[in-house]
């Protein structure tokens, strides 16, 4: 009688080889480029990792990840799509040592708005915080440009090079920004709440949905529930003549219905009159050391994520293949009752609940239960194929060995 044997997947050696590869993807305009794909479903055929080897791929993914993946230039004025001239940022702040990241958003709007004015109006800020700063230009100038024409992956992307390339603290990541730079730090900063400490949006707001008489009456999905873990520092004029006082209270008055609704939501609206539409009393400065305490909360115990963007499959640490945009997930974990919880009105399909053994025993059995029913139990299998895709950004407190499903089998 012939027993088919257990496929055992690449060697050590390839497997080493195919994690180099995966790291030095460029992900500037794809965040799951093809080939990516291969690579982990490679991985995927290797039986599940014992708990040493789980241990050792941790501390060796990182040091991999730092020497293989792309880097930042270290000063000036620079492209990362050179050929086209696009994709421009500056490098800025404090460049050795940093204490922090600034990502750094301009204002603008249709055929406006550049790099250089950001750095000046920001620069000495940044550097009285001992933060590195990077001054990303949108790559199309539009109304929305921060979300527009592929600049939301390019400054994703620009993060997770600036910490290769200078060392940063991945929890101590913020995003700051005036005018439509302050869309733009609302906005990316809750599409990818997991990857910041803080936002400084100023002079600026989410957008939102307009009634009849052009009032807004509420704030676009996928901003308000994602912020939950998030602590910001909003500024307001009351005279600002470009960017009105309406959107930025409304948002406020929808996050104080998400806190009552969800717990969470740490902010200050600080708003004042006479300023137009310039800095905060004091200077950017001023509103800075109000978000320099904060450092990331990588693990809450509870998430709520709200899907905008179809590429982003992991936030905090639950992971979607193919995010259902819009619909609400709430997450409640019980780290030491080995369960976590979930609440949602639509489909669980592909939605997974990741783990390491920083959280959990792993040796031992685990639930999850959706609306109240107990949807899947089993003892987590620690893979590499898992630790590779969550270690994209190099950032080993979200480096999970383990992903079980929310509901059916693995």
């Amino acid at each position: 009688m012939l027993i088919a044997s257990q496929p055992q997947g690449p060697s050590l050696s390839n497997q080493k080889k195919l994690v180099e590869e995966f790291y030095a993807l460029d992900r500037s305009r794809d965040p799951h480029p093809e080939r990516e794909g291969e690579i982990l479903m490679e991985l995927s055929e290797m039986p599940a990792l014992a708990a040493s080897a789980a241990k050792k791929w941790r501390k060796d993914l990182v040091k991999i990840w730092k020497s293989k993946g792309p880097k930042l230039a270290r000063s000036g004025t620079n492209y990362m799509f050179e050929a086209e001239e696009k994709g421009k940022y500056l490098v800025g702040g404090r460049t050795k040592n940093p204490t922090g990241l600034a990502i750094c958003m301009h204002g603008g709007g249709v055929g406006s708005g550049s790099a250089e004015s950001a750095q000046g109006a920001y620069q000495g800020a940044i550097s009285s915080m001992g933060w590195l700063g990077i001054y990303p230009e949108v790559i199309e100038k539009t109304e929305r440009g921060w979300t527009d024409s592929g600049t939301e992956e390019f400054v994703l992307e620009l993060v997770d090079r600036a910490v290769r390339s200078y060392g940063v603290d991945p929890d101590k990541v913020y995003f700051i920004g005036h005018s439509m730079g302050g869309y733009g730090s609302w906005t990316l900063g809750a599409h990818h709440a997991d990857r910041v400490a803080a936002l400084a949006p100023s002079a600026g707001a989410p957008t939102p949905y307009l009634g009849s008489t052009g009032a807004p009456t509420d704030i676009v999905e996928g901003v308000i529930p994602n912020l939950r873990n998030v602590p910001m520092v909003i500024f307001q004029s009351a005279d600002d003549p470009q960017v009105p006082p309406d959107v930025n209270r409304l948002a406020v008055q929808k996050l104080e219905e998400a806190k009552k609704r969800w717990g969470g939501y740490p902010y200050e609206y600080w708003e004042v009159d006479g300023r137009g539409h310039g800095a905060p009393p004091g200077g950017f400065a001023a509103q800075l050391k109000k978000i320099a305490g904060f450092t990331r909360d990588s693990l809450p115990d509870k998430v709520t994520w709200q899907p905008e963007v179809q590429w982003k499959r992991q936030f905090y640490w639950l992971w979607w293949e193919t995010p259902v945009k819009h619909q609400i997930v709430e997450a409640q974990a019980d780290w030491n009752g080995r369960a976590v919880h979930i609440k949602t009105e639509g489909s669980t399909a592909g939605l997974h609940v990741l783990l390491h053994s920083d959280l959990v025993d792993l040796d031992q059995e685990f639930k999850v239960t959706v609306n109240g029913k107990e949807t899947w139990t089993g003892i987590p299998q620690q893979r590499l194929d898992v630790m590779l895709d969550t270690s994209r950004h190099g950032d080993p407190r979200m480096t999970f060995e383990a992903r079980v499903p929310v509901s059916g089998t693995p």
